[in-house]
């Protein structure tokens, strides 16, 4: 198999911050996404690689070890352990060194070849033997948008990583980052090592129309000149469907009313929620009739 380069693969150079990786990677995973490509095999195989490649480059671990041993990072800890075993060796003057002939010294460009050599010949990759050792597979990363109202409502989702149809459940009063783990759902392992996992990450638009901080909600309701006058009924929209607020005679514009457990579902609490604050604002009439002008003149009168 061909090395695969990860910088390349994200677009980005070797020095990039973590904030470039996450930038790039959300840009090529949207793009390439499976359910954004049906049958498309070069895409679903792209998707893949973009997976790979930001799983190992946004974990630092991970990237010291891949920017050291490139194609191998995986068998860094086994190779720095087989190194530390033939300097032993060789001040002890022990014989029958497995490793001998090895320069365990390299510090050349990892695309040389030399590490993967040595790996083969240590893992068993090459034909006529050595150890088998198994290996997890690697761990996927996936962002999942979603609008504030699907947050808000337990619900499924089906999507696709490899080929294969993934259905989860979302509960309601996912938070916007959020990250959730699907064991079993990344990587294959390589010699019959497990599978590795897949995490997916919530990306919550933001609602032109409401507003959450924490589990409580924020609306601006308009409410028209007359019943904020005289009093009565509005009717507001929420996620849970249509409330009925009682307006009191003479409410002062932008008058907050508080709707108490009618805000966002808390996360994994069955039947708690947070509270609806419910902005009043008025809405002044307009195209006034000649009449309308008149009577609201004879009230200014009045009023003076």
């Amino acid at each position: 198999m061909a090395f695969v380069d990860y910088y390349k693969v994200l677009g980005i150079d070797k020095g990039a911050s973590a904030d470039d990786i996450k930038k790039a990677y959300r840009k090529l995973a949207r793009k390439y996404h499976p359910d954004m490509n049906p049958n498309d095999e070069a895409a679903k195989q792209r998707f893949q690689e973009i997976n790979e490649a930001n799983e190992v480059l946004t974990d630092p671990e991970k990237r010291k070890k891949y920017d050291q041993y490139g194609e191998n990072w995986k068998h860094g800890e086994a190779y720095e352990q087989a190194a530390r075993q033939q300097n032993s060796q060789q001040s002890g003057g022990a014989a029958g060194n497995p490793f001998e002939g090895f320069d365990f010294g390299y510090t050349g460009d990892y695309d040389s070849g030399e590490f993967s050599d040595f790996f083969g010949q240590m893992f068993g990759n090459r034909r006529g033997g050595g150890r088998q050792t198994k290996f997890r597979g690697n761990d996927y990363n996936a962002v999942l948008e979603l609008t504030l109202e699907q947050a808000a409502h337990t619900h499924q989702q089906t999507f696709t990583v490899n080929g294969k149809n993934i259905r989860i459940t979302i509960p309601a009063g996912v938070e916007n980052g959020q990250k959730i783990r699907l064991k079993g759902q990344g990587g294959e392992g390589t010699q019959g090592g497990p599978q590795g996992d897949l995490f997916i990450q919530f990306d919550i638009k933001p609602d032109p129309a409401v507003q959450r901080k924490g589990n409580d909600l924020y609306k601006i309701q308009e409410v028209d000149l007359y019943t904020m006058l005289l009093g009565g009924e509005v009717v507001v929209d929420s996620f849970a469907g249509k409330i009925k607020i009682k307006v009191k005679p003479e409410t002062r514009n932008g008058t907050r009313v508080r709707l108490k457990g009618k805000g966002f579902p808390i996360y994994k609490k069955e039947g708690e929620f947070g509270d609806l604050y419910i902005t009043l604002q008025v809405s002044l009439p307009t195209d006034l009739s000649q009449e309308e002008k008149d009577l609201l003149q004879q009230l200014a009168a009045l009023r003076t």
